[in-house]
């Protein structure tokens, strides 16, 4: 068989064989990339294509083996191309034109062919900016990342026509973006129904310096739990009860919330009743609900969990000293580990657990590695027989006191823990666990075992004080759960307080009630009745009333309702308490409950909805075990207190937009697979 004949360029650029006998069909090039090259002829029978304007060259082809032409747009299209470069650079925003390129007049005809992904190679210098600074709030990057070299060499390479920027331009960026956002905040709390929840947190700076962060939770329109970031203010350091009154004052006034504002939740410090009382009389005047509702000021659930565990582990902080010694020369070498091990196997000691050290500032991690360690307690004891060079092993008597401390740090564990894969609990939640607690720790403290009495009691002085606190806030938020009401209530608090609890449920009905009445006097929004006109609907309001619709019986349904409200024996409050409980699901939406019935239930659905959204912790899920100070690390402390603020805030806000996008892309592409 003859080998192919070799072929060579034309004056039109079109490779035709050269054999006379059988001349090659001629294919019309319809590239676009050929208005920017020229095809020429190199030695072996190849070709490689020739860029009009920096000359430089690319395979095009070896004898009969074409290489394509995607190569030679991106040379063009994305910017290698030195000289395209310099002329895209003066005109950023214009999409690729090849007419442009080549230094003639943007066309306006429509090309023959767009190749693919030209509509998409539009560079924006603004627009990339904004997302590098995003980038860096919201992953929390060093603001001077923009002016590290390997940083700097990465952009270039990804982009040449990115100018850099420097890090007074990305502070400044920071602070824009903040305030847009702020503006977007602003917008969104004015149109919620409800009213706005606060919580109060602090940090502390290398430099000794105070921050205060204050966070507002609220429900919105569409019963959706929201939690933002309103305040990271610089405050005075030693941590003061008047500098943060005048703190969360400035800020109540700046978000204009001072009328919504419902509750205010602090961790156990003393200063924060000093806190309570100036917001009070601050209130007096703005605010109907805040000032003289009985549950205003609310204490961190989280905190006083690790308080409480923190009392148990420092009853016994020497046996847990030992403990935690002993798992550490366990695991301190794979030759004491072999060993360790040899002897659980002669021990014929059978447990799925293994031995670990705790994180101390983490006191969940410290109670399971007391659990696990627990079960090995006669490995240890025969290692230190068998091993001279160690002696840290607890005697019987104080692994005694770690399983009698294990089993009330459960209780506290078990309660925690529930929360921690839950993003904003609603205030229902915590009823349930806290009852169990108070319940556990009262029986404790009167246990006739001295060992159980000593250990649990600082932990039972310290919680019974937020039992008498804040059970009556919790209790409440239960009660707007429809599946249980009062009656759990009323069970609880016979197994806590026996004959005496009459005196205590009767406190929390009353409550409510009160409550609820006060709601009554507020005006409430309209219904979709109201709202949902067609647009020929004719409104026109006459004392306060509107008289006529579209079928103009809207005046008749405001009539039917007035008597109904006048007729009526019952309260919606009375008529929920009556109404049977729903059954317990495991998935159950408390929300969308009154989010459906929210017509059937107008003025206590208003109320559930401000109950619901008092965060009973002030920190989220990530923090509940948590038992050290918050404290920014070194270089945010050395930012000026504005832009830690600005960076703080943006970032939270740009998360929930970011979580938001994710979401709908996320059912876009179920909508499509569907």
């Amino acid at each position: 068989m003859a080998a192919p004949t070799p072929t060579a360029p034309t004056s039109d650029n079109e490779l035709v064989s050269t054999e006379n006998q059988v001349p090659a069909k001629r294919r019309r090039k319809k590239s676009m990339v050929w208005e920017h090259f020229t095809i020429e002829a190199v030695a072996g029978g190849c070709t490689r294509a020739c860029c009009k304007r920096c000359k430089q060259t690319f395979a095009y082809s070896t004898g009969s083996k074409l290489a394509g032409t995607s190569h030679l747009k991106r040379h063009i299209a994305l910017g290698s191309c030195p000289k395209s470069r310099e002329k895209m650079d003066k005109k950023q925003l214009t999409p690729y034109d090849p007419s442009a390129i080549n230094g003639g007049t943007p066309s306006t005809d429509q090309p023959r062919k767009r190749y693919r992904g030209y509509s998409s190679l539009m560079f924006d210098q603004d627009r990339s900016l904004q997302d590098m600074v995003k980038m860096i709030i919201l992953h929390e990057y060093p603001l001077h990342i923009v002016e590290h070299s390997a940083f700097v060499t990465f952009v270039q390479n990804l982009q040449p026509r990115f100018r850099m920027i420097d890090f007074g331009t990305v502070e400044t960026e920071c602070l824009a973006i903040y305030q847009k956002e702020k503006q977007n905040v602003l917008q969104f709390l004015s149109t919620i129904p409800g009213r706005i929840c606060l919580t109060l947190d602090l940090y502390m700076s290398s430099q000794t310096l105070g921050y205060m962060c204050l966070t507002g939770q609220f429900i919105c329109g569409d019963w959706k739990l929201h939690r933002r970031i309103l305040n990271f203010t610089l405050v005075s350091f030693p941590h003061t009860g008047n500098a943060h009154a005048g703190a969360i004052g400035k800020c109540l006034a700046d978000w204009d919330i001072e009328s919504k504002l419902f509750t205010i939740t602090f961790d156990h410090s003393p200063s924060n009743d000093n806190i309570s009382l100036f917001l009070r009389d601050l209130l007096s005047d703005k605010n109907t609900l805040a000032p003289s509702g009985r549950l205003f000021t609310v204490r961190c659930y989280a905190h006083i969990l690790n308080l409480i565990a923190q009392n148990g582990l420092e009853a016994i902080h020497e046996i847990v000293y030992k403990v935690r010694e002993s798992v550490k020369y366990a695991r301190s070498s794979p030759e004491h580990e072999q060993k360790f091990m040899e002897i659980v196997q002669q021990l014929q000691i059978t447990s799925t657990k293994t031995v670990f050290l705790d994180v101390q500032t983490q006191w969940n991690t410290t109670y399971l590695m007391l659990v696990a360690a627990s079960e090995f307690k006669q490995a240890f004891s025969q290692l230190e027989t068998c091993d001279s060079t160690y002696n840290e092993a607890p005697s019987a008597e104080e692994w005694k006191k770690v399983e009698t401390l294990c089993k009330y740090l459960k209780v506290l564990y078990d309660a925690a823990h529930i929360f921690t894969g839950i993003m904003y609990p609603t205030a229902n939640m915590y009823f349930h666990e806290a009852w169990k607690i108070q319940l556990e720790l009262s029986n404790a403290a009167i246990n006739e075992d001295p060992l159980v009495a000593s250990i649990t009691k600082q932990m039972h002085e310290k919680f019974n004080k937020y039992w008498s606190d804040c059970s009556l806030v919790l209790a409440m938020a239960v009660v707007m759960d429809p599946r249980f009401k009062m009656k759990l209530v009323e069970f609880s608090y016979s197994k806590i307080y026996g004959d005496n609890a009459g005196e205590y449920v009767k406190i929390v009905d009353e409550t409510i009630h009160d409550l609820f009445l006060e709601y009554v006097t507020q005006p409430l929004p309209l219904t979709p009745a109201y709202e949902e006109q067609s647009p020929g609907a004719v409104e026109a309001k006459e004392g306060g009333q509107l008289l006529a619709s579209s079928d103009g019986l809207l005046d008749f349904d405001v009539y039917i309702s007035e008597m109904a409200c006048n007729h009526q024996s019952k309260s919606e409050l009375d008529q929920y308490l009556e109404e049977s409980l729903i059954p317990r699901i495991q998935e159950f939406d408390i929300l969308n409950w009154w989010k459906l019935n929210k017509l059937k239930y107008p003025t206590l659905s208003q109320m559930a909805r401000d109950i619901l959204a008092i965060p009973t912790a002030t920190v989220t899920s990530e923090f509940m075990f948590s038992t050290g100070n918050k404290v920014l690390d070194d270089y945010r402390s050395s930012l000026k207190p504005e832009t830690v603020e600005a960076i703080v805030c943006a970032k939270d806000w740009l998360q929930y937009q970011h979580q938001q996008e994710l979401t709908e892309t996320s059912n876009a592409i179920v909508k499509v697979e569907f």
